[in-house]
């Protein structure tokens, strides 16, 4: 029986104890790659890798629209700030996308 070598996307969950460290609470949202390990138990099969890419292929969809936008916003405001927080909104997005995703697919069974 082999497992999947998603749940290694958990080990990025580490990267938030940098925010104990440096003060900056901003790294504590990689606490949520913790979520990555749930998916332990499961066999690799064709059915999950088939899910993974259609859960990816939704999140580069959401990521290139999100940065078509971003672009537009930052050449608007001509903040560096703005330019921050559109970075790490289009990074957020993309994970819940492809985790929701990832969620819907698994749970609907359907190929």
């Amino acid at each position: 029986m082999k497992t999947s070598k998603l749940r290694f996307m958990g080990l990025l969950g580490l990267l938030g104890l940098i925010g104990l460290f440096t003060g900056n609470y901003g790294f504590f949202g990689f606490f949520g790659f913790f979520g990555f390990f749930g998916i332990y138990p499961q066999t690799d099969d064709e059915l999950l890798r088939k899910n993974i890419a259609r859960a990816g292929l939704n999140a580069f969809i959401v990521s290139n629209v999100a940065l078509v936008l971003s672009i537009v916003g930052i050449t608007t405001t001509e903040t560096i700030e703005f330019a921050a927080i559109m970075i790490a909104a289009i990074f957020v997005i993309q994970l819940l996308v492809f985790i929701f995703s990832f969620n819907y697919y698994e749970k609907s069974g359907n190929i």
